[in-house]
């Protein structure tokens, strides 16, 4: 037998109170703990049969992959996609979410795909699917928002993939709560996992994010699901960047690039050359960094602008870096390089709308800066890798070979790299490569002013 309860619990981060408050106590936020109904099963046996194995008789199976058309789509998802997944995909409105998912379905007709969208009508993704080029008899279309009737229509169907787009619009006839709440989207979630895992279907939930860029939704939505993708991207440019957030397939923190296009989505095989192709050189306050995003080298442009402060307190604008590492890098070059730069407005930019946040990527930015501050360009074949410390020490990084590596393919000649790490370096390179090894940012300033 089961009975109800009623709880109280925060719209944004999921806090569970037993009144009602204005104020929700975890996050601060006003107005958003509203009143919901559970159902709480009362057993009457508690003495269940528990079985469990020996971890050496447990048989050990491959995991068989489906390599989809889309590299990049492959690359974040550790290598293809694996039957019985369920993965989250998050981003903000208009990114392309719908559009990426769509498009992978179409272009492989091989998989026989499920679309469920609670967001627009059919006809809506009839139009979107002839925009994108071809129309798969392969896949089915549903407006279906209810959780018990998709999963009945997934297993009559039998689908490889299913696609719910999106998670906020989906609820379950049972749960006591409106649409979207923390409840109904935790329950449907649930349900939807167990029909991945018992039928081997591969789930794929669009979720929407919060004004602070985090997937909207309890906390739990994320820890359930095998894989979290986050797709981002500046409106201004045409490049979205699909991560790697969390894989039990794979690895994490990788990375795939593609351009949106009238077309839909076009992945770039070779990124580097593009963020690099519309470089101009000779001028002051611009330096090459090399990062890894994952297990992919990435070649970035890095642009700086130190000027005269026209205002009481000087601006630290970024875009596409910590605010708070470049404050810690300008302290250091104030410190150990003697460079005014406290009471000056400095600017950082990397080019095409990326978000780095390798460490490795200090050296790169330390050199625009110092570029921009005496007003002297950095030599054009010249690429930058390393970690700044506190003493102004230029520690070493991981993986250099992979750096180093996409710097000579791009045709870098000169490569600025940690001392520590040119000792344990092993690479053959042609002759007109010349590696300069930096022990501190003395070092740095000296190499290039000469």
């Amino acid at each position: 037998m089961s009975k109800s309860k009623r709880i109280f619990v925060c719209q944004n981060c999921g806090a569970i109170y037993s009144k009602w408050l204005g104020k929700c106590s975890q996050c601060n936020s006003w107005n958003s703990v509203v009143e919901e109904s559970i159902e709480t099963s009362i057993r009457e046996n508690l003495l269940t049969d528990f079985r469990f194995y020996s971890l050496h008789d447990v048989p050990c199976e491959g995991v068989e992959r489906f390599v989809t058309q889309y590299q990049e789509f492959n690359r974040v998802l550790g290598g293809g996609l694996v039957p019985g997944s369920f993965i989250l995909l998050g981003g903000e409105p208009g990114i392309g979410k719908s559009t990426l998912l769509l498009q992978v379905a179409l272009h492989n007709p091989e998989l026989k795909c499920l679309y469920v969208s609670g967001e627009e009508s059919l006809s809506q993704i009839k139009i979107r699917s002839e925009r994108l080029g071809s129309i798969s008899n392969n896949i089915y279309i549903s407006n279906e928002t209810n959780v018990d009737q998709i999963i009945q229509a997934t297993l009559n169907l039998k689908p490889t993939v299913l696609i719910v787009d999106s998670i906020q619009t989906v609820y379950n006839p049972k749960v006591e709560a409106f649409t979207g709440s923390l409840t109904q989207i935790r329950q449907c979630a649930n349900d939807l996992q167990r029909l991945a895992k018992e039928n081997h279907i591969s789930v794929f939930l669009i979720g929407h994010i919060t004004k602070d860029g985090m997937i909207a939704g309890p906390k739990l939505l994320e820890h359930m699901v095998d894989v979290v993708l986050q797709f981002e991207g500046d409106e201004h440019y045409g490049y979205r960047i699909l991560r790697t957030l969390k894989n039990r397939f794979g690895p994490t923190n990788e990375l795939g690039i593609f351009e949106m296009t009238s077309n839909g989505l076009r992945e770039i095989s070779n990124p580097s050359e593009i963020l690099l192709s519309h470089r101009t050189q000779n001028l002051s306050g611009t330096a090459v960094a090399c990062t890894i995003q994952g297990i992919r080298p990435l070649l970035v442009e890095v642009q700086a602008l130190v000027s005269s402060s026209a205002y009481g307190n000087p601006q630290r604008t970024t875009t596409g870096f910590d605010p708070k590492r470049l404050n810690m890098i300008l302290a250091v070059l104030e410190k150990r390089l003697g460079m005014k730069v406290g009471f000056q407005d400095v600017f950082l930019n990397i080019t095409g709308g990326l978000r780095i946040d390798d460490p490795a990527l200090d050296l790169g930015v330390a050199c625009s800066i110092i570029s921009s501050h005496f007003d002297f360009s950095i030599p054009p074949y010249a690429c930058f890798t390393g970690e700044i410390g506190l003493t102004g020490e230029i520690r070493p990084v991981d993986r250099l070979e992979l750096r180093v590596s996409e710097a000579i393919r791009i045709g870098f000649k000169h490569i600025y790299l940690p001392l520590v790490n040119l000792k344990n370096l092993h690479i053959n390179h042609p002759p007109d490569v010349q590696f300069i090894a930096l022990e501190h940012l003395k070092n740095l300033l000296e190499n290039l002013q000469t």
